[in-house]
C-alpha cells in the first residue's frame, strides 16, 4: 500500500535527502584529510602512469559499476583502460589481461570472493595490482602493491548498510587518479575531442573549414566587369545571400552581399548599368581551409557577418562559408 505523500512525508524526504549530502560531503572531505599524510595516490599514480600496457579495474556489484565509471573515465582522459567483471574473468576473460597490465581491484570489504579467486593469478602472471578497499587489513589489501584506503565512518543510509558515502568516496577517488594521470600525461583539449569525436567538444575541435565550406560550382562568384543583374542572378542562384568578385586569377577581391542590395535601392535607379567592381566591399573577410571551424565562427561574430569566403595558400578562392553551414555541422 502506497503511503500518502503529505507535507510531513515532503519534510522528511528533503531532510534525508540534505542528510545523504552531508553525510557524503563529509567522507569526501575525510579521504581528502587522510590524503595529506597518505603517499598511496602518489604511489598509484606513478604506477599508473609508468604502465605499459592498459589499466584494467575490476569489482562486483556496486563496486563492480564504480569500477566501470573509472575505467571509462581513465580511458577517456588519455589513459587506455577497460573494465572486466571478475566472475566472468574467472571464466575466460582473464585472457584479456596481460603481465604488462595494472589491475586495480575494488572491494570495500576488500574480501569478494569474486575478486580473490582471480588476483593471485594477476599476481603470477606479473601485473601490477592496485587495491581499494575500506578496510586496510583486508586480504585484497594485504596482498596488492598498493593499497588506497577509502573508508567512511558511516554510508548515509539510515541503516548503515547500503554502499552510498563509500561509493562516493570510491568514485571521487578514481575521479582524483584520472586527473593526474590526465595533467601528467600532458592530455589537452584536442585529445579529449579525438576520444570524444561524437561529442560537442569533439565537433568543435575535429571540424575543419575545408569539412563544412561549400566548394566548387556551389561557390557564388563573378568576375569584376559583371553586371550587377548578373551578380544577383549568382546570388539568387547559389543561395548564399552574396557572391565573390574574383580577379583573373580567381582571387577575390571583393564580395556583395543581400544587404548591399538593400541599401542600394533608395540610391540606384537603374540596376542593369552597374558594374559590380563599384558596389562591391573590397578587402572581403577570409579564412584559410584548414582553420578549425570554430576560428571561423569567431570572426563571423567579431564582425557580425553571415557569410565569408575561404582562400587556399596562393590566395584563390577555394570555398564559402555561410553561419547555416557551421550550424548544421553543429559546430555552433
Amino acid at each position: 500500500m502506497l503511503k500518502a505523500f503529505d507535507n510531513n512525508t515532503a519534510e522528511r524526504a528533503l531532510a534525508l535527502a540534505r542528510e545523504t549530502l552531508r553525510i557524503e560531503a563529509d567522507a569526501i572531505i575525510a579521504m581528502h584529510a587522510r590524503l595529506a599524510t597518505d603517499d598511496s595516490v602518489g604511489k598509484a599514480v606513478a604506477l599508473l602512469l609508468n604502465c605499459k600496457g592498459r589499466v584494467v579495474v575490476s569489482g562486483i556489484g556496486k563496486s563492480g559499476h564504480i569500477a566501470r565509471k573509472i575505467a571509462a573515465t581513465l580511458a577517456s582522459t588519455g589513459t587506455p583502460a577497460l573494465f572486466v567483471h571478475p566472475a566472468e574473468a574467472a571464466h575466460g576473460d582473464l585472457g584479456m589481461v596481460t603481465p604488462e597490465d595494472a589491475f586495480i581491484a575494488i572491494s570495500y570489504s576488500g574480501e569478494s570472493s569474486e575478486l580473490m579467486a582471480i588476483l593471485p593469478v594477476v599476481k603470477r602472471m606479473g601485473s601490477t595490482l592496485i587495491s581499494m578497499t575500506g578496510k586496510p587489513g583486508s586480504s585484497l589489501a594485504k596482498l596488492a602493491d598498493v593499497h588506497l584506503d577509502v573508508s567512511v565512518d558511516k554510508e548515509a543510509c539510515p541503516m548503515n548498510l547500503a554502499p552510498t558515502a563509500s561509493t562516493t568516496v570510491t568514485l571521487a577517488l578514481g575521479d582524483a587518479l584520472a586527473v593526474a594521470l590526465l595533467d601528467l600525461r600532458g592530455f589537452k583539449e584536442e585529445d579529449f575531442a579525438r576520444s570524444h569525436p561524437g561529442g560537442a567538444l569533439g565537433r568543435r575541435l575535429l571540424t575543419h573549414v575545408r569539412d563544412v565550406m561549400r566548394s566548387g560550382d556551389a561557390i557564388p562568384a563573378v568576375g569584376l566587369d559583371t553586371r550587377l543583374p548578373d551578380a544577383l542572378l549568382e546570388i539568387t542562384q547559389k543561395g548564399m545571400g552574396m557572391t565573390a568578385i574574383v580577379d583573373a586569377d580567381k582571387r577575390p577581391v571583393g564580395v556583395f552581399t543581400d544587404g548591399d542590395l538593400r541599401r542600394m535601392i533608395e540610391k540606384v535607379q537603374d540596376f542593369s548599368k552597374v558594374i559590380i567592381r563599384d558596389v562591391m566591399h573590397a578587402n572581403p573577410r577570409s579564412i584559410s581551409p584548414d582553420k578549425l571551424a570554430v576560428d571561423a565562427v569567431a570572426i563571423m561574430e567579431q564582425f557580425r557577418i553571415n557569410q565569408m569566403l575561404v582562400v587556399d595558400a596562393d590566395g584563390k578562392l577555394a570555398g564559402a562559408l555561410h553561419i547555416h553551414d557551421l550550424t548544421r555541422a553543429k559546430v555552433i
